[in-house]
């Protein structure tokens, strides 16, 4: 597979403490990769060792199948949680200040800044100062410098953090939009709806170890536990007499608005939904059915717990 950052046995300590041991991992080119873990996992100082603002004390990273080197940040836009603009500069001023560190000309940068502002609907606010904007607002201007010089990976940290729902959903549709074109994104946060509706694959970290990596369609397969939502005409206990075999429990579900009748039906065995279907069918009208898998919340939580169950809590 063509990956566009692998990183091998990295390790980093700060004092007494280890923010990272012995990580790995692999981002694919031109995907949406999140980055997980709970506070204090190693998420940031991963991010900051690929954005080669810390040095790992050993293990290597490359980028594009070469070592890593400072000259590499040029080819990465950096979204930090910790947002940085200059409150007294105004709005405008400030966005083509960002976008001429990053190489682009005055002209290129105003035309390219203008398009951003109106497409993310901030035009109004060129002229004012940085101060008045609201967090949102400030955080839109951010993600438009960050990604301007159309840089190959993106690297957003908790990048929803003081939006509305509208304004989350802009910057999804943008960020989506992104790969797309090409770009590669590595997205950290604790929003796992949001990693449900973007991430192709994710890599979990806690306690400065990688838990869990695979893409989300085959975690959220790995983790079910074979159940499924059956809807059906005919009489709930023939459904439940037809299932005895098969299954572990049945669950009557309310009737929907259409008269169709429901039941949450969670199976002894993953091969055993062909038998379930053909016992259901002989006794009642299968009108449909679709697994239920978990939420990328619940992997995240049984995963973490999981872990820290082996893991010694640090004094």
């Amino acid at each position: 597979m063509d990956n566009i950052i692998t990183v091998e046995g990295v390790s980093k300590s700060f004092a007494k403490h280890t923010a990272l041991d012995n990580v790995s991992l692999a981002v694919p080119r031109g995907c949406v990769y999140g980055l997980l873990g709970p506070n204090g996992a190693g998420k940031t100082t991963l991010i900051r060792a690929i954005n080669h603002i810390t040095a790992p004390d050993s293990g290597i990273i490359y980028f594009n199948d070469h070592r890593l080197t400072a000259a590499d940040t040029a080819n990465i836009g950096y979204l930090p949680e910790e947002r940085g603009l200059y409150k007294k500069m105004k709005v405008g001023d400030q966005a083509l200040f960002f976008a001429q560190l990053k190489g682009l000309g005055k002209a290129e940068a105003t035309q390219q800044l203008k398009s951003w502002f109106e497409r993310l609907e901030i035009t109004d606010w060129w002229d004012k100062k940085v101060e008045e904007l609201s967090k949102g607002m400030a955080q839109k201007v951010q993600f438009i410098v960050t990604v301007l010089h159309r840089p190959q990976l993106l690297i957003f940290d908790e990048p929803f953090s003081g939006f509305d729902p509208i304004n989350a959903n802009v910057l999804k549709r943008e960020i989506l939009k992104l790969r797309e074109e090409g770009a590669t994104v590595i997205f950290s946060t604790h929003n796992m709806a949001s990693v449900e509706e973007l991430c192709d694959e994710i890599t979990l970290i806690n306690r400065s170890h990688n838990i869990l990596t695979g893409s989300v369609r085959d975690l959220r397969r790995r983790f079910s536990d074979n159940s499924y939502e059956f809807t059906f005409t005919g009489e709930r206990a023939a459904l439940h007499a037809a299932l005895e075999a098969t299954a572990l429990s049945v669950d009557d579900i309310a009737d929907d608005r259409q008269g169709m009748q429901r039941a949450m039906v969670r199976l002894r065995e993953a091969d055993a939904l062909p038998h379930a279907i053909a016992a259901v069918n002989g006794a009642v009208r299968l009108e449909g059915f679709h697994a239920l898998l978990p939420s990328m919340d619940d992997i995240f939580i049984k995963t973490v717990e999981a872990s820290n169950l082996k893991t010694p809590v640090e004094q």
